[in-house]
């Protein structure tokens, strides 16, 4: 059980990456004051946590609902999962991340990013929705998708730690 925690939680935080999601969010809510950075940040963590446990617990009822094979899902998720490790590695992922906060910056009004980009699709993006859905699938049983749950709730506090 610690192994299979140990897996998902960096399954989770390499995915998710609050470290790299922090700077981005502050420089998003720059001109905002703590009062609302905070609500912000605690805004967007339990939405993208709402997102992220929804498909954890019916996101393969949902793929039966539209005829996709969880088989097809997996090739298709691990292919995503692997481009995304491309992007990091020569990261293509972080410029991506700070275009899109640049372009946001560049309005005048100060605007909840609560919602968008911050939870979706920054932390609750296709490749934690595809990992989240992947490691339920592959886990059966109440203790293990338990386990799964755990380490996708450390990983979402240490993003709202991060964030404040």
């Amino acid at each position: 059980m610690v192994e299979l925690f140990i897996s998902a939680f960096i399954t989770f935080f390499v995915v998710i990456d609050p470290p790299g999601c922090a700077p981005i969010y502050a420089s998003l809510t720059k001109g905002a004051s703590a009062q609302q950075r905070r609500a912000m940040a605690i805004r967007a963590s339990i939405i993208a946590a709402a997102i992220l446990f929804v498909f954890a617990l019916f996101g393969e009822d949902l793929l039966g609902a539209l005829h996709i094979e969880l088989n097809s899902f997996r090739i298709a998720g691990g292919i995503m999962l692997f481009l995304i490790a491309i992007d990091m590695v020569f990261e293509k992922r972080t410029e991506r991340r700070e275009e899109r906060a640049q372009k946001i910056i560049e309005t005048p009004e100060i605007e909840d990013v609560s919602v968008f980009p911050m939870a979706m699709p920054m932390i609750a993006g296709p490749g934690s929705i595809a990992s989240v859905m992947l490691l339920m699938s592959q886990n059966e049983g109440m203790d293990r998708s338990l386990v799964v749950l755990g380490a996708l709730a450390a990983v979402l506090l240490l993003t709202l730690i991060a964030l404040i």
